[in-house]
């Protein structure tokens, strides 16, 4: 059964990026369980990441396609207007800012750390707004 309610347009931008960001986890999962694939070309982009995943074993593959499947989830039960999927994107985006946080302090890598905190808190800002936390406080139809 569908949801009637109109949802605001940022929830349809939050969910958008929820999507793409579930592709890439299910990627990077699907690349890191199976080496010596084209897939392996992306690593180009951050040599660094790759070692490090690689040190954790398939464990790491596993625990990004648990990710994305998870990610996945929450875009879609936003896109159906879930309470329970709002609350998963808060953590997500919450838990993203802290991880760059902590990443800012150990790396001091400004653009990279600092720009995630900057795109996690704006998500977070976007969810939390009034009109944006009222859409999933009506009952789904």
């Amino acid at each position: 059964m569908g949801d009637n309610i109109a949802r605001p347009i940022p929830v349809a931008i939050v969910a958008a990026f929820l999507w793409i960001a579930m592709l890439i986890g299910l990627v990077v999962g699907v690349a890191l369980l199976f080496a010596g694939t084209f897939l392996d070309r992306m690593w180009v982009y951050n040599r660094p990441a790759h070692a490090a995943f690689q040190a954790l074993g398939k464990a790491a593959g596993v625990g990004f396609l648990v990710l994305g499947l998870i990610v996945g989830a929450t875009a879609g039960g936003l896109s159906c207007g879930r309470r329970w999927a709002w609350w998963l994107a808060i953590l997500i985006f919450a838990l993203n800012g802290i991880g760059d946080l902590i990443g800012l302090i150990a790396t001091r890598d400004l653009l990279r750390s600092g720009s995630g905190i900057v795109i996690a808190t704006g998500f977070l800002v976007v969810l939390l707004r009034r009109d944006v936390r009222a859409s999933f406080d009506k009952p789904a139809q």
